[in-house]
């Protein structure tokens, strides 16, 4: 089973889960969008599994930090651009682990979901 998650490699919250997938022994890719960026489809596919409220990382600096007229009027195509220019307004991790999506790191999801 493909496993990726995606995040910040600088990210406490990240740190938190690599470790988790770590100690459970479980083989995964790491996508940092800082290197690799993320791509429009995959942020649409994501929006449509789990909704784009869900991947807008809204309590984030990057986010706050927006101007205002930017944070008014939010629907799914402009949550998609912000996330696209500005990674760091993902919701981190993602997790995909196959064909499920975990957004946010939760413990009790990772071992549900792995089996673990």
């Amino acid at each position: 089973m493909n496993i990726t998650i995606y995040g910040i490699r600088n990210c406490d919250t990240m740190k938190k889960a690599r470790a988790f997938l770590d100690k459970a022994g479980v083989t995964y890719t790491f996508h940092d969008y800082k290197t690799a960026g993320i791509d429009k489809a995959r942020l649409e596919r994501w929006s449509r599994d789990v909704g784009w409220e869900t991947l807008l990382n809204r309590a984030g600096t990057t986010f706050r930090k927006l101007p205002d007229k930017d944070k008014a009027g939010l629907t799914g195509a402009k949550a998609i651009r912000l996330m696209l220019d500005q990674p760091s307004m993902i919701k981190r991790p993602v997790l995909e682990i196959g064909s499920a999506l975990l957004v946010g790191f939760k413990p009790e999801a990772y071992k549900a979901a792995l089996g673990k």
